[in-house]
């Protein structure tokens, strides 16, 4: 991470009022396909991590059964808050939390993990332990959403600032969820530098029995 939690907090706090309205068609299509690859069910609880002001969480919170919404901004998750609260939605719970360390509720169980362009501005090591944790709770899908290399990337792009992200190849990405027990089932190229990666939870097969 180019910089500290604290540094990236207060960044995107002063970011909060204007985010919504400061988004590229890019990141909207992006949004838009984790969305859809999330798709969970009533009985399901969902965890956004980097939820922002909330544009994840909120548009899975009426197909869920519940939703959990972790950013390291308070500017961002009062936005959040204050959003459900418009539309009414009582399924839905924001507060701090961050990749490696979700900050989760006491005996909750993360159905489907999903994330939009927020992963990026951790270090490619730090990118692997964040999708180990994850794996740890045990969802059944990860959908993360995400500025990522498909080629050689280009300085001149705008979909990152070499000072503040960091983002990984698409490979680098692929090998992380791999390693820690995902399958990939989807990979969607948005822009030479934007993706959507899908991935399953591969079922541990049980122990073969001895043949009597």
């Amino acid at each position: 991470m180019k910089r500290s939690l604290e540094e990236h907090a207060a960044r995107f706090d002063e970011q909060a009022d204007a985010y919504d309205g400061d988004n590229s068609p890019e990141y909207r299509a992006c949004a838009d396909l984790v969305i859809e690859h999330a798709d969970p069910d009533g009985d399901d609880t969902v965890l956004d991590l980097g939820t922002g002001t909330g544009a994840i969480a909120l548009a899975l919170a009426p197909a869920a059964g519940h939703v959990i919404g972790r950013d390291i901004s308070e500017g961002m998750r009062e936005q959040a808050r204050g959003k459900a609260a418009d539309r009414g939605l009582d399924n839905t719970e924001f507060g701090e939390g961050r990749f490696r360390d979700p900050n989760l509720p006491d005996g909750a169980d993360v159905d489907v993990v999903v994330s939009n362009f927020a992963m990026h501005h951790l270090s490619d090591a730090e990118k692997r332990d964040a999708i180990e944790t994850i794996a740890s709770l045990e969802p059944t899908r990860f959908v993360l959403g995400d500025v990522m290399f498909f080629g050689t990337p280009d300085p001149d792009e705008p979909f990152y600032s070499p000072d503040v992200d960091d983002p990984a190849t698409v490979g680098t990405l692929v090998d992380a969820f791999t390693d820690a027990g995902f399958a990939l089932t989807a990979v969607e190229r948005v822009h030479d530098q934007v993706g959507v990666l899908v991935a399953e939870r591969v079922p541990m097969k049980p122990p073969a029995e001895d043949s009597p």
